[in-house]
């Protein structure tokens, strides 16, 4: 099924205008009971869903982190050994934001289109010396070969939920939910309840640059999250790091420990601890009032007024990938 996100790609995402652009059409044949399930990248989806809409299932994470492709011309180099002025190639404002605060003298240029498009830009083209994807996405296509490097979290941290696979029901389809619950990856569950719970409480998209890094630390039970937010042009960041306490997993959970319908950052998941969604859901909300204390607000405010101004009155047109 193709999508708006798709379909547009002459556009940077982020001045689209328009939410849910890889989501809206997967959703609406949900709606319609023409799918029982669609998988997503859980990126891509909005910490808010539909009406009737709930996450069933949470794959485990694939890589979250950034990789560099440079163009052959530069091999065995890393950003960091670029000419100055060369232009590196990425859709992510995130992205952008970070990589011109640690390589200010390097063109940061948005580029658009499927893994092959943008492959072939790199490869055929006259303009890219390097593009920046998510690893996930080029290893589970075969081209892990063609990763220059993996970029280091303290040069660029990822996205939301990036690197994880999620399914997505309708909400009262209990039967369905049932089976999709042993799906679930615990660790990768809590990771990604506590970053999308930190993208909700900030009100942030693909619009403004919120990066993160979860780990979970299973000898002491500790759900840790570094969190940021960037200025479009990488000239400010507020950053913080905090952590929370989450249930021993070795234990077997008593009923009363489970969560059989609460959703957390719109996810459901039945057969993991209560205790220990909440402290993930938790974890996020904390680390958004801690980025607002040290001035995370008003560089998100100030982006998003800046990525709106781009927005508003600008033409669109549709392209077929």
């Amino acid at each position: 099924m193709t999508t708006v996100g798709d379909k547009i790609l002459d556009v940077a995402l982020s001045k689209i205008g328009e939410k849910s652009l890889f989501t809206k059409e997967l959703e609406r044949a949900l709606q319609d009971d023409k799918v029982d399930i669609v998988v997503h990248s859980l990126k891509d989806l909005p910490t808010e869903l539909p009406p009737g809409m709930t996450v069933a299932a949470v794959l485990k994470r694939d890589s979250p982190y950034d990789a560099v492709v440079l163009h052959t011309k530069h091999k065995g180099k890393k950003l960091s050994d670029l000419p100055d002025n060369s232009v590196v190639g990425t859709s992510s404002l995130r992205r952008i934001a970070q990589l011109k605060k640690a390589y200010p003298k390097l063109d940061f240029q948005d580029i658009r289109g499927n893994l092959n498009t943008r492959l072939k830009k790199l490869d055929e083209g006259n303009i890219y010396d390097a593009i920046v994807l998510a690893e996930a996405g080029l290893v589970r296509m075969g081209w892990s070969h063609r990763i220059s490097h993996v970029l280091e979290t303290d040069i660029c941290m990822y996205a939301v939920s990036q690197g994880a696979l999620a399914v997505e029901c309708r909400s009262e389809d209990t039967r369905i939910i049932d089976l999709l619950s042993v799906l679930h990856d615990e660790d990768t569950l809590l990771r990604c309840i506590a970053e999308r719970s930190l993208l909700s409480t900030l009100e942030g998209g693909c619009s403004v640059p919120i990066a993160v890094h979860t780990t979970v630390d299973k000898e002491i039970h500790q759900l840790v999250m570094k969190c940021g937010i960037f200025s479009l042009d990488g000239s400010e960041c507020a950053v913080r790091e905090t952590y929370v306490q989450i249930e021993d997993e070795e234990e077997e959970p008593s009923p009363k420990k489970l969560c059989p319908t609460r959703e957390f950052a719109s996810v459901v998941a039945k057969n993991i601890r209560q205790k220990s969604l909440r402290a993930a859901d938790e974890l996020g909300k904390k680390c958004a009032e801690l980025l607002r204390e040290i001035g995370g607000q008003a560089i998100l405010t100030k982006a998003k007024n800046q990525t709106a101004e781009t927005v508003v009155g600008m033409p669109i047109k549709n392209e077929q990938s």
